[in-house]
């Protein structure tokens, strides 16, 4: 133990040393706080202008054109350069405001950058605006929970992650008793505009509140937020609009940092497949990012899954002359085995490790599943109408409720359900891990819905992976392949011949680099009795010590870890990219309020292109709802926006995954994407699936100009 010679405290905690080590704030926080993002031409004039972009053709929902009769008719508005010298405009453009912003839903990396632009484009235009954050999310609306954003505070946060600065929640202004309130707030505050800053949802409430507020002169703008990519915009045209929500960048890039060590662990340790679910419970658009900032050896793809055609199964049915509609879509089942191919493939070449990407929302697109959930639910409406009483507490057992659904299929007809539950159904439920048998099977929530974001997916599909490959390992199918040199290093090294055992232990001797252990030699007791039959050992004698140790070594264990990421990724400092646009979100807002429009979206056009390209625009929200069943009953939300399997990002993975998956002799391909640093010269300009779809675009033009 080392003696320290005795210090004075106060000496030792007022030293600089010690002041900088212990402060909240370290060197590198201390420069991102300091650093200005440009902002597009059109904002360093002095004011801004709105012009309609009539090339936009939207189709439009009757019943939104019903509901939104106020804001339907708004067009694509782009931001120009006004003419300060026309009085009217500049006196619009810099008269005093009170403009309230609101975070709704989850963080996102950039948040506080839109504030820190609608802050800055407001204050410049005129110091004497206001503007009031409400605090914890629409609550902060409904309740006049806010405060006033100074300099000051704003500036405690510029280019920082997460929602700190006024907090986030997840209510919903959704009935007429919080609308009431929240226009009480706003004209309490005298506000001439409200912000929402959310994703889907929150700016569905944006273009009601617009709607409801319409009236009373109070402006309406939303800002596109969500880490997991799902709002991306296009008219009717597929003309893009809104490439990627704010946060989706620095969420993939702090994903795939920690997946890209994971990948080198993997390849050090050689043991683990480590499996690691990322957000998207509707979209892929974070796991098609990690695959391509990772590389890892198998990345899924949900909207891939749904799109699955099982060709054996249509040929089979062909030949007995009937239709198999059961081959449309991916089955639990069948994606066990795919993953179990992968783990089989590259244990052949003695790669007993790996990395799987899966999202969150995986089993949404297993139609099997999306099967199961009508039929139980129907199945149970009908037991509850039937019996006059409720299936689940008649049957409070698993084992009751499964016993129930055989006696579906043995056609029991006192029930109406009989014909509803096939054998096939059963078969493939009994396929199912006990415990998600049990969650489809409770009781649902108060609309009747099943809530797959309490399922661990990855546990659904690791138990049926294990199952599968204990059974191919009794089997003698699954085994770890042996490198030639390595069996003939250690038969050297006990003194025995290679080449007189190899055909005994091996089937493939002499074909391959990796040698594979014989599919009937499956433990110590067959490969005694391999030796034996072939005369190399007697019935007394021990199996030699390097044929035991060869054995062994070719005998798999799957161990996995598994990892979920989500909140580190929305509490992420954001890249520069999501910087510089949120930054330009924010002044593209001023804008917006400042010509007048509600019922917007605040957007940049051409993301994908350099940051001299950019063009900040309004989408109108209205024409972009439409009717879908949520909670039981239909409602008009925004679309979310699902991966193109046609998209040349998508096609790039799809391209690669044999190689990623690195199922033969040689090295793996991870990709190690370098920490998200502000500063840095080889800091990424956008996402990879932006950068590869605009070239795509770019390539197709070309072809089609040819």
């Amino acid at each position: 133990m080392t003696d320290y010679p005795s210090v004075r405290l106060d000496k030792l905690f007022d030293h600089p040393t010690v002041m900088e080590a212990i402060s909240d704030q370290n060197l590198e926080l201390k420069d991102r706080l300091s650093y200005q993002p440009p902002v597009c031409e059109v904002f360093t004039h002095p004011c801004t202008i709105l012009e309609p972009d009539p090339q936009y053709e939207f189709e439009i929902d009757k019943e939104a054109r019903r509901q939104l009769f106020n804001i339907i008719g708004n067009p694509v508005q782009r931001v120009k350069e006004g003419d300060p010298s026309d009085e009217i405009c500049s006196k619009n453009y810099t008269r005093p405001r009170n403009i309230g912003i609101v975070f709704s839903g989850g963080p996102a990396p950039g948040g506080h950058n839109v504030i820190a632009g609608l802050f800055d484009a407001a204050k410049k235009a005129n110091p004497e605006t206001r503007i009031f954050g409400f605090l914890t999310g629409p609550d902060g609306i409904i309740e006049g929970n806010y405060i006033e954003l100074t300099a000051e505070r704003v500036n405690q946060y510029r280019n920082l992650g997460g929602f700190t600065m006024i907090r986030t929640g997840r209510t919903k202004i959704d009935n007429a008793k919080k609308m009431a309130l929240s226009r009480e707030t706003c004209k309490q505050l005298d506000l001439n505009a409200l912000v929402v800053v959310g994703g889907d949802d929150s700016n569905t409430n944006a273009a009601f509140l617009a709607q409801a507020l319409y009236d009373d002169g109070i402006q309406v703008i939303g800002v596109p937020k969500t880490i997991d990519g799902d709002i991306q915009v296009s008219d009717a045209n597929g003309k893009v609009l809104c490439a990627m929500s704010f946060g989706f960048h620095t969420a993939a890039r702090a994903f795939s940092q920690s997946i890209s060590n994971l990948c080198t662990d993997a390849s050090s340790d050689v043991k683990y497949w480590h499996v690691c679910k990322v957000m998207g419970r509707v979209a892929s658009h974070l796991a098609l990012e990690v695959a391509l900032q990772t590389h890892a050896n198998m990345t899924l793809i949900g909207e891939d899954l749904a799109d699955y055609v099982d060709y054996d199964r249509l040929r089979k049915a062909e030949r007995d002359g009937v239709v198999d509609y059961t081959a449309y879509g991916m089955t639990l089942r069948h994606l066990s085995r795919v993953i179990c191919d992968a783990v089989m493939d590259r244990a052949a070449v003695g790669k007993n490790y790996g990395v799987l990407v899966i999202p969150e929302g995986v089993l949404e697109f297993i139609n099997e599943i999306q099967v199961f959930i009508i039929k139980l639910n129907t199945i149970i409406a009908n037991y509850n109408k039937m019996h006059d009483r409720d299936f689940h507490t008649a049957m409070p057992h698993l084992a009751d409720k499964l016993e129930y659904l055989r006696r579906l299929v043995r056609g029991i007809r006192e029930d109406i359900s009989y014909n509803i539950w096939n054998a096939r159904d059963d078969e493939l439920f009994n396929d199912i891990p006990e415990f998600f048998q049990e969650g489809l099977l409770t009781e649902r929530d108060s609309h009747g819905n099943f809530q797959f974001s309490q399922v661990p997916t990855e546990k659904v599909l690791l138990e049926l992976v294990k199952d599968y490959l204990g059974i191919l390992k009794e089997k003698g199918i699954y085994k770890v392949g042996v490198e030639e040199s390595l069996y003939i290093k250690i038969m050297e090294q006990g003194a025995m011949d290679p080449d007189r055992y190899g055909p005994i232990l091996f089937k493939n001797w002499k074909q391959a680099r990796y040698l594979m252990i014989r599919e009937t030699i499956i433990s110590k007791k067959t490969l005694r009795a391999a030796l034996v039959k072939t005369g190399f050992l007697d019935n007394e004698g021990p199996i030699p010590l390097p044929i035991l140790k060869i054995y062994e070594h070719s005998v798999p264990k799957f161990k996995t870890q598994t990892h979920f990421y989500g909140y580190d990724g929305r509490g992420g400092d954001p890249t520069r990219f999501d910087c510089i646009y949120t930054y330009n979100l924010g002044y593209t807002v001023f804008s917006l309020i400042a010509n007048g429009a509600t019922g917007q979206m605040a957007a940049i056009l051409d993301l994908d292109q350099g940051f001299e390209h950019w063009r900040p625009i309004g989408i109108p929200i209205a024409p972009l709802m439409h009717l879908e069943e949520r909670k039981g009953r239909l409602e008009l939300v925004l679309e979310k926006s699902v991966v193109d399997i046609h998209s040349p990002a998508f096609l790039v993975v799809k391209a690669f995954r044999d190689k990623w998956l690195a199922a033969r002799p040689g090295g793996d391909h991870y990709r190690h994407p370098s920490p998200i640093e502000l500063f840095s010269i080889h800091e990424e300009d956008l996402p990879l699936t932006l950068l590869l779809n605009a070239l795509g675009w770019e390539i197709a033009q070309q072809e089609r100009g040819k």
